[in-house]
């Protein structure tokens, strides 16, 4: 199953929105926001909300995101390190969004979903599908452009 992820922020920090969807119908989907958020946090709510959602359906699992910071994370295992040094990064900090990571972590483990990355707005019919349900879902965005 291929399922597309995608954050969106109105302002970084900002209103934010995430989605998901299943390849090629874009079905099943899902989408929310935060009135108060990053677009880093988006991406990787997508990515949660997605395997949570997608947890039980049939094996394997291939989440397509265009965000480098969610695919490295999980094809260059920084989750590893993470988990090692308790949740401290290189620099002894704490990770960014571990309170997101870390349910993300234990689902790809319980799923063995694996990661691929598509390059964002290049045309990918179910990356702009997902871009334009993550905008649509930033709260109290306003609609001009």
């Amino acid at each position: 199953m291929l399922v597309y992820t995608d954050g969106a922020c109105s302002g970084n920090p900002g209103p934010g929105g995430w989605a998901w969807a299943v390849a090629p119908t874009a079905e099943p989907s899902g989408s929310g926001g935060e009135p108060s958020t990053t677009n880093q946090r988006m991406e990787i709510r997508a990515a949660l909300e997605a395997l949570t959602a997608l947890q039980q359906q049939p094996l394997p699992l291939m989440v397509m995101s265009d965000s480098t910071y969610v695919v490295n994370c999980f094809r260059d295992r920084w989750w590893v390190r993470w988990q090692a040094n308790g949740w401290r990064n290189a620099k002894k900090q704490p990770v960014a969004n571990a309170d997101l990571w870390r349910p993300l972590v234990a689902l790809v483990a319980e799923t063995g979903a694996t990661f691929g990355w598509v390059k964002g707005h290049s045309g990918d019919p179910m990356n702009d599908a997902v871009d334009q349900m993550a905008v649509s879902a930033i709260p109290h965005r306003s609609r001009q452009h």
